[in-house]
Order: structure tokens, then sequence, then C-alpha cells
């Protein structure tokens, strides 16, 4: 009893190892009187064995400590620095007498986390208070909403909505056979036909996993720096989708490196890591990319290395014209805006400037109206565009809560609010298979290709009435048609805009109560029939009876919770194609992988970690290879748990008695035969074999049996096999059961598993 009572107070002990204390505002700890507009904050971290140092911090402020939670004064969001401060608050400005909650959360160097306790500050009397920002509010007369269009009128130049294909969001939709995927294509990029998404951001892959798994590197190796290749599925993505419009922008963004660039990802060598993804676009693809992340994802980005490397060797290559956009973090309120004030050889090479979930991450209807992470007036100020250059991150399948209707929502209030003039969502499908992490994510789901079934989601139509009535850089913002209806919600708005090159114009309208608008157009804009498209939820994106304008002048009556565009240019439709039934995988199941190029990706496998590609055996037939030879520079590495190892996953996650089997060759390391696996982190019954002829069953964490293989012969393949009956699991190797075990009965699907070695695996079967 004692021996266990010392291990639980170990166990204790470095739970709490980890810690953040100290909390000071203005070098005072809960001080009265704080008389800075932008005051100061600084805390202590102190480490443990595992993380010495720390690796990343958020700072909340809210005014309670409940509301810490989704705090409405200032989020910093997850940065990735080690500075405990001090930290110079950069919200909206702070007002006298005000009372302030904040918290710190720390996360060490290698993984660890630990948050503060509350502290607060109170604001004395300010000398020279800062504005609010407050929203412009259409006036109103005898209950009717009073909105003119003045082609004179200024505003920003609209530059699009786009989606964001990352983190394999878009894994499953590469194996549709035409014509499904070209109708899902169709749905996604074609012009005034679904939800004719204007910008395309992709992942530029590393091989580890970005959130629902795992994309392949161009260059995993330095060797393959100087030659290389085009792998995945992103290029046949950007190919797809510049086909259907050749007006698509186009940008990329890394979330994982490979090994080879570890420790520091901002040197010479990752800048031309960054700049030969471009050369297989153009070589491969024809593709010319129009934007670069130059920046990991949510991880901020490099000052000098941007300066000195990225841009002089995007010009050096020929790729002067390619612009860099950044920082793409997650954190800050446009924080990288006080450096560009200072440093004019940075603000000359960032051309427009982008973060992530400016509307914060509540997820609900009223995340329109949270807080998130507003443009500042210095970055207003600055004139460089500004982007949600990732956002939203729901189902498209829900109208209300977060879904379609909080998104067009969302798309009027970043220019009402932030004069952000693009806004991109992830994903603009979802592709995943179930249980993975994300797998309801999605403006349309696609995760069916076996049966070419998918489902268009209200999140397309709601995109559509934008995206339907305006074209990306052609169109300008008139800001005095911007605005809301009520100045205390963004749930009612408007937002307006006029062709460059030509007197149209298209208003987009999200409405939460019934309204009456009356609209004036001044000479100089189209006085033509206006034409007008509807979405609620019970139907979306139907075109209703066109009004004819009486001397320039009409009235319309909008409905509650609904969107609404109005417009004087024609050509929208609501695309749609006949959609075939859903149908299980199919089972049983055999993959030789032969029916796909070496090079290729195995048709219906879904990579979680690491890279698997079709190669060629020596007898001339295919095989499947785990082809990364050492673990990358894993993204998010701060602030979670890496997977294991590389894994790809196969098949349906109800499955639950059956028999799968694959034969491997061991290069080196290990393999893995798994079953019963529930989703991105190896959750799941899986049997692993070493080259050396020691195997090892396990569950989870758990393991069931180990044990060695007399006279292992390392240099042939084998067959593995594992076997599900209920609670009885068996394991073979070449036939012969190595062990049988019972445990919990459990579903999920096939898993086929490696070192970072080699491997190889062939005629993977699954039978009843």
């Amino acid at each position: 009893m004692k021996n266990i009572v010392i291990y639980l107070w170990c166990l204790c002990s470095a739970a709490q190892a980890i810690q953040v204390k100290d909390l000071k505002c203005e070098s005072q700890s809960n001080p009265t009187g704080i008389t800075s507009v932008r005051p100061s904050f600084s805390w202590t971290f102190v480490g443990n064995d595992i993380s010495q140092e720390q690796g990343g911090f958020r700072i909340m402020m809210a005014t309670s400590i409940e509301k810490l939670k989704y705090p409405d004064i200032w989020d910093t969001g997850p940065t990735s620095k080690s500075e405990t401060g001090p930290y110079q608050y950069l919200g909206e400005p702070l007002k006298s007498g005000q009372k302030v909650y904040w918290r710190v959360t720390v996360w060490g160097n290698n993984r660890g986390v630990r948050h503060s306790e509350p502290a607060w500050f109170e604001m004395g009397d300010i000398v020279n208070p800062e504005k609010n920002f407050e929203p412009p509010v259409f006036e109103q007369e005898d209950g009717v909403v009073k909105i003119n269009l003045n082609p004179k009128d200024e505003g920003r130049i609209f530059e699009g909505i786009g989606g964001v294909s990352a983190g394999a969001s878009t894994d499953l939709l590469y194996d549709y056979k035409d014509p499904y995927r070209d109708h899902i294509l169709d749905v996604l990029f074609k012009p005034k036909f679904g939800a004719g998404f204007q910008h395309l951001k992709v992942e530029l892959g590393g091989g580890e996993n970005s959130t629902c798994g795992s994309e392949p590197s161009h260059a995993i190796t330095r060797d393959e720096l100087k030659n290389p290749v085009s792998r995945g599925y992103e290029f046949w993505f950007m190919r797809a989708a510049k086909d259907r419009n050749p007006n698509m922008i186009l940008e990329y963004l890394p979330w994982s490196f490979p090994g080879y660039l570890k420790p520091n990802i901002y040197t010479k060598e990752s800048a031309e890591y960054f700049v030969t993804f471009l050369d297989v676009a153009k070589r491969d693809w024809d593709l010319d990319i129009d934007w670069v992340a130059a920046a990991e994802n949510e991880n901020y980005t490099d000052r000098d290395w941007l300066v000195n490397e990225v841009r002089p060797m995007l010009d050096a290559r020929g790729y002067e014209n390619v612009k860099i956009q950044g920082p793409d973090d997650n954190s800050g309120d446009w924080q990288i805006f006080e450096e560009l004030e200072k440093d004019p050889e940075f603000d000359k090479v960032i051309e427009a400037v982008g973060y992530h979930y400016v509307t914060g991450r509540e997820f609900t209807e009223d995340m329109v109206d949270g807080r998130g992470r507003p443009t500042t007036a210095k970055a207003k100020a600055s004139g460089t565009p500004l982007w949600a250059s990732e956002d939203w991150s729901w189902t498209g399948k829900d109208w209300g809560g977060a879904g379609a209707l909080n998104l067009a929502r969302i798309y009027n209030k970043f220019y009402i609010r932030d004069k952000i003039t693009k806004t991109l969502i992830w994903a603009p499908i979802g592709s995943i298979y179930k249980s993975v992490t994300w797998d309801k994510a999605g403006a349309m789901k696609a995760n069916s290709p076996w049966s070419g079934y998918y489902e268009v989601w209200p999140t397309i139509w709601a995109t559509a009435h934008t995206t339907q009535f305006t074209e990306a850089n052609d169109w300008q913002y008139l800001d005095d048609a911007c605005g809301l209806f009520d100045a205390s919600t963004y749930k009612g708005s408007c937002v307006t805009m006029k062709d460059k090159n030509s007197s149209d114009w298209s208003m987009i309208i999200c409405t939460e109560e019934p309204e009456i608008i009356e609209v004036a157009i001044e000479k100089g804009l189209s006085n033509g029939l206006v034409y007008v498209w509807k979405s609620s939820e019970k139907d979306q994106f139907i075109q209703l009876e066109g009004i004819k304008p009486k001397k320039g002048v009409f009235r319309i009556k909008l409905d509650p919770k609904c969107i609404y565009s109005l417009t004087t240019t024609t050509g929208q439709q609501k695309g749609q194609y006949s959609i075939p039934e859903e149908t299980p995988f199919p089972f049983p199941y055999k993959e030789d992988y032969e029916d796909r190029k070496v090079g290729d990706l195995p048709k219906y496998h879904s990579d979680q970690t690491g890279s698997f590609e079709i190669v060629q055996k020596e007898d001339g037939t295919n095989c499947l290879k785990q082809i990364n030879p050492e673990q990358g520079y894993d993204w998010m590495r701060v602030y979670r748990r890496s997977n294991i190892k590389p894994n790809t996953l196969v098949g349906d996650v109800t499955w639950t008695n059956f028999t799968c089997s694959v034969d491997v060759f061991i290069e080196g390391g290990n393999v893995e035969l798994g079953g019963r696996v529930q989703g991105s982190y190896l959750k799941g019954y899986r049997f692993m074999l070493e080259k050396n002829g020691n195997w090892t069953l396990v569950f989870d964490k758990q393991t069931l049996g180990k044990g060695s293989i007399e006279n292992f012969d390392l240099n042939i393949w084998h067959n593995l096999k594992l076997t599900f009956k209920n609670k009885e699991i068996e394991a073979f190797v070449d036939g012969h059961v190595i062990t049988t075990v019972s445990h919990d009965k459990k579903s999920g699907y096939v898993m086929l598993g490696s070192s970072y070695d080699g491997n190889l695996f062939d005629n993977l079967e699954v039978t009843p």
C-alpha cells in the first residue's frame, strides 16, 4: 500500500510540475488605477524535466471569470512563443473604471499544458481614451430601412470567397470516379453553378498528421529537393479548380515539414523547399500559383527569412509575380502590423495579411456576434489587403447554429466590421472517413467514392449568394451601402458591391427579423430589372420574381432568418446533378494495388501519418510502400500529441467480425496490421511484427501479448492475418497462429502501419 501511495504521489508531482504563476499587469499583481491605454502583461513559467522551456502561450481577457472560456475583451489565441512578457494589449480600447479578468495558458516546449489562476486589473481614469469601433447602421424611416447606392461611393476591392484544402480534408474525393467526381468539382468551382469558390488554398504536404490525416511532400529528402515529385491530390485539385474557373486564385501553405528540414524550418533550404512546390505545379500541371503563405500554419512566420531568403529566391527563380501572404496565424489581434509599421522592408514583402478564426471558435449561432479577433484600426489604416485566411470550420449540413446562415452573416460581417475583403473557409469539402478527426467539417460531403454518393449542403448555397453575384478583384464594395439593420447584432446586415467595369451591382443581405428595405439607385448604376434570389432553412437558392425600380427606387419585404441576393447580373443557377444511392464500403474487399500507376496514392486508403504510395516490385507487379525515411517536423508539436508512427486506414468504421490479412516485406524497423481501429490515433487492435521476428499485439496502449518467432527469415515476404469474432482475436504469421486473446468487442477500420522505413505491403484482403 505504501508503494502505491508513493507511486501516485510521483504521478501527481509530475502532473503538477509545469506551472504558470505571478501574473502581472504593468509589473503589478491585480492592480487598480491602470491608466495606460495599452497595458503590458507578464508571468512566470516554471518547467519540468520534460519541458524546461515555455513552448507557447495564450492570454485571455473577459468581463467576468465565467466568460474567460470565450473571451469577450481580448484573446491572443495560442502562440508559439517562449517569451513570458512583457506582452502589450492589442485589443479594442479599454474604458476608464473597467475591471478586466485575465488568465494565461502555457504549453511546455515538449508538450504539457497548464492554466493559470484568474487574475484581474482595474482601469483608472484614461486621459486620452481611444474611440471604440461602431459599426455602420442603416437609417430607418417608419420601419423602412433606407439604402442608397452611389457609384462614386468608395470601398475596398472584393478579393473573393475561397476554401482551404488541407489536413487531408479532400482525401477521398480523389478516389471518386467520373462522372460523379466531375459533378462534385462543378458544384465547388464552376462559376454561377454551385459554391463558385474563387480562391483555393492547399496544403504544402509534409508527411505528418495535419488534422484529419497526413498529406505527402513533394520533396521528402534532400535528394528530392533537387528533383521534386508530384504527389498526393492537391496539385490535381488545383488543376481541376482552374479548369472550371480560369480566374481561380491559387495559394499554398505548409503544416508539417520533412525531417531533413529540422530543427529550424526558417532557412535557405526551407525557402528552396517552398519554391520547388511552384516548380512542380508549373512543370507537371501547368499551374501558375498566385500566392504563397510563407509561414507554418498557425505558428506565425519569420521576418528575416521572408525578407532575406523567400522573396529573393522567388524572384531569382522567375516567380516575381507570386505574392507573399502572412502570417496565417490564429493568434494576436493582427499583431503583425506592429512590426510592419516599424519595418519598411518587411512591409514591402507582405502583400496581404491573413489571420485565422477572426470569428472566434464558439460554433453557435451567436458566434457572429462574438468578439473573435477583430482587425485593428492600424490594420485598416495600412491599406494592406486583409484576409480571414482560414475560418468557420463547421458542418455545412446545418442551416441554423454555426451553419449556413451564420456563415453568410460572417461573410458580411468581415467587411462591415473588419474591412476584410477575402474569406477562406475550412473546408470546401469534407472527404474524410467517418470517426476521423473533424469528419463532419466542410461545405459539402463526399466520403463514399465506392458508391459515387455525395451531399450538397446548405452552406454551398449560402456561399453562392456572394460568389455567383460578384467576381474577385473586379468588384468593389460601396461602403455607404454596407451596414447593419440593428446596432446590437451582426445577424441582420447588407453589403453592396459594384462591377468596376460596368454599371452592374449586387447586394447580399442576411436577416434576423422581418425587414422592409427601400433602395435608391443613383445615376451611373444600372436601373434595370433587379433579380432576387433567396435562401431559407426550407429552400436554398431560389429565384423569386424580379423587381423593376421606379425612378431609381424600389422596395422589398424580407423574411426573417434568410439570405437574399439582389442583383442586376444574370446567369446564376442552382446547379445540380443526379446523385447515386449511398452504399457501404465493399465487403469482402481485396486490394493488389495494380489499378493505379507507380507513384500514385492507393485507392480508398487514408494516410493518418506518414506517406504511403504505389511502387513496383522486382517482379514488375505493384505494391504499397511507406516512403517517409524519418519523422518530420510535426505541426502543432507543442500543443498536441503526435501519432505514434506512419499508418493508413481503409474500410468501414462499423466492421466488427472479420478477417484481414496482408503480405509484408520488412525493409527495416517494424510493420503493423490493425483492425477495429477507430480513427486518427491508432486506437484499435494492432499486430506488430519487427524485422528480427519479435511480435506484439496491443489495444491502444495496452499490450495483449508479445513474443518472438524462431528462425524468422527477414529476407522474404510474410503474411500477417488478424481474425475478429466477437471478443476473440487471433493473430497469424504465414498461416500459423501466433496468439489468441479475448478482449472487448469493438468495431473499426483496417489499418496498415510502419516504422519510418521503406516497408512494403501487398495483397490486402478483408473477408467475413
